[in-house]
């Protein structure tokens, strides 16, 4: 695919700013800080304007909180400002670099995700499992966000992208002076202060152009992976990787392959979690365990969405919400349990919610 040229204007154009803008704040409209913003949105939106296109654009200093589902996550908020540019960015550039990806490959994708991701996988169990016994490899890439270079992805956009205005923000956004993003090798993200956090490796979780930054540079793997390892059946989710086989040896062979190239053209290592099992002990992968003839929610998932809903039954029952939100929520779910067998996990939340939904109303 030949680069991507005289594609800044584009960006910056006010009609993409202002629908840049209607993106950032769906969902979050009544924020105070989207508030101020909306108040002078012509205004603000220009000032956005000129910033880029005189080249005195920076980001914002970040807002740091922590996450700690499904595990301690240190997450990096922008300013509102930095979020409409980001999305002014994300508007243009990624439906074209989306069309790189391989089709295997599944997150933050339209028309792909979780659910479309899980069901090709049970497709391929389903047809290998009646040749024979198959095995599966299962990759797991170490503090992936945290671990990014951002020499190689920089490099690895200015493959793909001729724009230089562009590519001086991108760098803006990546090699953020005043934030460091990354761990040292072995560190967990409880273990260290932001002092200790390095510059030059990781990308902020929460960020846009972070998803896509991190999609594009495992492309590099996955070409690799089915171009010159020659894998038919190689599924991605982010840095969640599935590959079976029927020769056990040959997924040992595959995975010194990959190891080799993600340290040696990435940087990144695989972590203790990387395995090959028999398919038939199910295989665990975006939050689901997947046998060819079913397929179940983890347990920790399980744990996570039944701690969700009490924390929702909470906020209806201090009157922070009202009735219609709470059903929206359940209905969520409910639209999460028909991808899988679910009938007692059903049940568990048809009593939770109507236990919780009468002692409200009596």
């Amino acid at each position: 695919m030949k680069r991507i040229k005289n594609i800044f204007s584009e960006i910056y154009d006010f009609e993409n700013l202002y629908y840049a803008y209607k993106d950032a704040i769906k969902g979050k409209r009544y924020r105070e800080d989207i508030m101020l913003y909306t108040d002078k949105l012509e205004e603000n939106l220009i000032d956005l304007q000129n910033e880029l296109i005189w080249k005195t654009y920076e980001v914002g200093a970040y807002r740091r909180f922590y996450v700690y589902e499904p595990k301690k996550r240190l997450i990096m908020s922008l300013q509102f400002k930095d979020r409409v540019t980001q999305h002014a960015i994300y508007r243009q550039i990624n439906p074209i670099l989306d069309k790189q990806l391989i089709d295997d490959t599944y997150a933050c994708r339209k028309e792909k995700g979780s659910h479309k991701a899980v069901h090709k996988l049970q497709n391929w169990m389903r047809k290998d499992e009646r040749k024979g016994r198959y095995y599966y490899l299962k990759l797991d890439i170490a503090k992936y966000f945290y671990r990014i270079d951002h020499k190689i992805l920089m490099d690895i956009l200015k493959r793909k992208i001729a724009d230089k205005d562009l590519l001086e923000v991108f760098d803006k956004i990546i090699n953020c002076e005043d934030t460091r993003f990354g761990l040292p090798i072995g560190a967990d993200i409880a273990d260290v202060n932001s002092e200790e956090m390095l510059l030059g490796v990781g990308l902020p979780i929460g960020n846009l152009t972070s998803q896509m930054f991190a999609n594009l540079y495992l492309n590099e793997l996955d070409q690799f992976a089915k171009h010159k390892l020659k894998l038919k059946q190689y599924i991605r989710y982010m840095d969640d990787i599935i590959i079976l086989h029927e020769d056990k040896k040959e997924l040992g062979r595959i995975k010194t392959e990959i190891e080799r190239f993600l340290n040696e053209e990435l940087h990144l290592q695989l972590n203790n979690k990387t395995c090959i099992r028999p398919t038939t002990m199910g295989i665990e992968f975006v939050g689901f365990r997947i046998w060819s003839t079913h397929i179940k929610l983890r347990k920790q998932t399980v744990k996570r969405m039944k701690r969700r809903l009490k924390y929702v039954f909470t906020h209806y029952e201090n009157g922070e919400i009202d009735k219609e939100t709470l059903d929206r929520s359940i209905a969520s779910y409910r639209g999460i349990l028909k991808h899988f067998e679910s009938y007692g996990l059903r049940n568990s939340l048809n009593e939770l919610y109507k236990q919780e939904v009468t002692e409200k109303w009596m």
